[in-house]
């Protein structure tokens, strides 16, 4: 069955091509919803196969590598030669993310169906969304770094080409340029990764660089300076500090591209990259410290501003970067399957809570500001429940899926050796804000009076395309944490052979007592219910005290409505100063003065050499009859002197 891996990533591609030529020429709108979500839906059940068929294999002989076809192989003279093949690596990581790809993108596919329903640009969309498809499947199951980067940069491509899908409108442009460049900030870092580790393994292949990486001393300079420049580019790719600011902004494009790009999949590449890496990480101890840390400030920074907006997407954008800070704290303290798990069920109730503020926008008449919406739960009722439980398991409810996965990072965070007291304390204030602001949402959106114009809004309930890929994440969402119970846990088990490398280079954890653990458990989970009661009782039971804490604490408030200025800064510090040297020396001086002026110098010195030609030719008969009896006396004289 393995042999069939590489059809996984053709079938996608194939679906880009198909609708790229022709499109176009399809005018129903069925037939290409089909064909966009069809060839994503075979890349699920060939990657069940596969799994399945893994299942049935002893755990060292589930890894398997695929090599479809030779892609680069040079000679580089006295440092050997440079081989990278489009191969595919299988392991019980990258069959999971495969999983989680193209099952919760072939869902959000069939959502598109509904959502994108008399949109001109319908074929285009699906075009985009397939080339999606098929770049994260190449990041995931790449065997080497040059085809992780190759997918890397296509899911960059994808992401600006559907951020800005409704390019008529000036705000979605903006914003898929700023991610564009955003990224392209964070993917400097990875191209000097990759060159650091080509030049000190002579290789980018995955099993030989880790292997020869195995052999280093913990604490080694060079592997440090690998993993941080990897680690920038994914705090680019997946929304950290500092290079967050162009989530929030994505939110422009279509929900659908929320929902599958900004929450499920390619905000998430970073952390897959860093447990691909593990080995690495696991080498560099200072590293970790940097990755947890700035994991656990991302997550109660983007917090802290989810508290406040307003718009329903902002709302989910911050929580989803938020979310990956928790996954980040888990990479560096070494809690590399907790964060592959918390991966997997955000994937579930992100995808689940995008698409039900899509539904909601649906229904709203393009409305995105919550302050505008209120008593939906009896116009949306599918909706409701399904918000509902997307938003109990982000909270951390049990027995809902983030429960499971956010407990197991926040005891991670405290008793392995390579975290503190502290990353949990942030962890835990960070899923307090998260509990209010999603139930903040929830209570805005659904509950309470009516405050939008019902002479010209009239809420409806979503087609079955949309509400049915809904009822199927809700039940993920519920079910999908059954794999992570602590001290049974599947994925753990599932995911060791890959991540085990790792743990015998550096940390064996610290051991203790169970009861502490559950202790802990408890703390989560009282403190997720006081979030959700606080947010009922502030914005359905005692609705006039929001208006006073925001008079009361005004600025601060104001402070995070305004996200802190951080685009403000950038603006001010990067922005405008790189725009006038770009304007006034770059351009003025550079472009204008020297290149331009040497183009147009030249151009007039051709010019006044062929004005000087030009008096010769003057059109007069006796003129030329002169100038040829001219050079024939010259050309004799010159045969006489000689």
């Amino acid at each position: 069955m393995i042999e069939y891996v590489p059809f996984i990533v053709a079938f996608p591609l194939a679906g880009f091509i198909f609708l790229g030529l022709f499109g176009a020429r399809i005018k129903n709108e069925k037939v290409i919803g089909v064909i966009g979500s069809g060839v994503v839906g075979l890349s699920f059940i060939f990657a069940s196969i596969i799994f399945f068929n893994m299942l049935g294999l002893p755990a060292e002989e589930r890894k398997s590598v695929v090599c479809f076809f030779p892609w680069i192989s040079t000679y580089t003279g006295t440092s050997g030669s440079f081989n990278v093949n489009v191969s595919y690596l299988v392991d019980q990581l990258s069959i999971l993310m495969t999983l989680v790809v193209t099952g919760v993108g072939f869902i959000i596919h069939v959502y598109s169906i509904g959502y994108m329903h008399g949109d001109k640009g319908f074929w285009r969309f699906f075009c985009y969304m397939n080339l999606f498809i098929f770049a994260m499947l190449n990041l995931v199951l790449a065997d080497n770094f040059l085809l992780m980067f190759f997918g890397w940069e296509g899911v960059g491509l994808c992401s600006y080409l559907l951020i800005g899908f409704w390019y008529e409108k000036k705000f979605t442009g903006d914003a898929a340029k700023k991610a564009f460049i955003v990224n392209r900030i964070g993917d400097f870092g990875f191209i000097l990764g990759m060159l650091l580790i080509f030049s000190t393994f002579k290789s980018l292949n995955f099993n030989t660089v880790f292997g020869l990486s195995y052999l280093m001393p913990v604490g080694n300079n060079t592997i440090f300076w690998i993993t941080l420049l990897l680690f920038i580019g994914a705090t680019g790719k997946s929304a950290q500090i500092p290079l967050y600011v162009w989530l929030p902004d994505a939110m422009a494009g279509p929900t659908p591209v929320s929902a599958l790009i900004h929450a499920a999949t390619m905000v998430t590449a970073g952390v897959y990259m860093v447990a691909r890496c593990s080995v690495l990480y696991a080498l560099a101890p200072v590293t970790l410290s940097i990755v947890a840390i700035i994991g656990a400030l991302t997550a109660i920074f983007a917090a802290s501003i989810g508290l406040v907006q307003n718009d329903i997407k902002k709302v989910l954008a911050y929580s989803t970067i938020s979310q990956l800070g928790y996954m980040f704290m888990a990479m560096g303290v070494t809690a590399f399957s907790a964060g592959i798990f918390h991966l997997m069920t955000h994937a579930f109730f992100k995808a689940l809570l995008f698409l039900g503020s899509g539904a909601v926008i649906h229904a709203m008449h393009e409305e995105q500001d919550i302050q505008k919406m209120g008593g939906l739960k009896k116009y949306l009722p599918a909706t409701y429940w399904t918000f509902l439980i997307g938003a109990l398991a982000i909270s951390g409810i049990p027995p809902l899926s983030g429960f499971f996965s956010k407990d197991e990072i926040l005891w991670s965070a405290f008793s392995k050796e390579q975290g503190s007291w502290f990353l949990w304390l942030v962890g835990v204030l960070g899923a307090l804000m998260t509990a209010f602001y999603m139930f903040r949402l929830v209570n805005l959106t659904f509950e309470g009076k009516e405050r939008f114009d019902s002479e010209h809004v009239h809420p409806h309930e979503a087609p079955k395309t949309m509400t049915i890929p809904l009822v199927v994440l809700a039940v993920l969402s519920v079910v999908g944490g059954v794999v992570g119970i602590p001290h049974v846990s599947v994925i753990e088990a599932w995911l060791d052979p890959v991540f085990e490398p790792a743990k015998y280079k550096l940390y064996s954890g610290y051991q203790s007592e169970d009861y502490l653990e559950y202790i802990m458990m408890l703390v989560s989970v009282g403190v997720a219910i006081s979030g959700i009661y606080i947010a009922r009782w502030m914005y359905v039971k005692n609705t006039e005290m929001p208006e006073k804490l925001k008079s009361r604490f005004s600025r601060a408030y104001k402070l995070l409505l305004n996200k802190y200025y951080v685009d403000e800064a950038y603006e001010a510090v990067v922005v405008k100063p790189v725009m006038k040297v770009s304007e006034g020396i770059l351009w003025k001086g550079v472009d204008v003065a020297i290149i331009d002026g040497i183009v147009n110098g030249s151009g007039k010195l051709v010019s006044l050499l062929a004005g000087a030609f030009r008096k010769i030719q003057t059109g007069v008969a006796q003129f030329y009859a002169v100038m040829f009896m001219g050079g024939v006396l010259l050309i004799i004289l010159w045969f006489l002197l000689s």
